[in-house]
């Protein structure tokens, strides 16, 4: 092998290197690019969180679901009842530890809140990409609008 090739060779492991640490630098700070795909569930099977009383059916007040492990971090809910309807999703605690768990939520929260207030029940549409957080939310709204019926 001459000097050219070995250069040529040392180059490119160099390259390639480099661009291995920023995606995994990329990676960690949690700048990474997201799509988030809004997934219905009405055509899947019926979820074990939906609850199937009617809305009008719910006593007024403020009622708090437990605290439910999202994988990334803990989701509460607490949910406001006027006039036997949702009238308002609160989150108590959502994962906001981490850079890229500030950028999900930040979009999953409200649209979430508002699929809740909506539906005026548990059967709502996930985010993807925002799955965990979705579910552990479904799960402790369900635990709420128990205590409400």
């Amino acid at each position: 092998m001459d000097l050219t090739t070995i250069k040529k060779i040392g180059l490119s492991a160099l390259v390639v290197f480099i661009f291995l640490v920023y995606a995994v630098h990329d990676r960690i700070d949690g700048r990474e690019e997201t799509n988030r795909v809004v997934i219905s569930t009405e055509s899947l099977i019926p979820s074990p969180f939906a609850t199937s009383q009617p809305a009008s059916k719910y006593k007024d007040g403020t009622y708090t679901g437990p605290v439910t492990d999202a994988y990334y971090g803990d989701v509460q809910v607490q949910v406001a009842v006027q006039g036997g309807k949702i009238s308002d999703v609160t989150f108590l605690k959502y994962p906001n530890d981490r850079r890229t768990s500030i950028e999900i939520n930040q979009q999953a929260m409200p649209f979430l809140k508002q699929e809740a207030i909506n539906a005026q029940s548990t059967n709502i549409d996930i985010v993807s990409g925002a799955t965990q957080t979705s579910m552990a939310f479904i799960e402790s709204l369900k635990s709420a609008l128990d205590q409400a019926i």
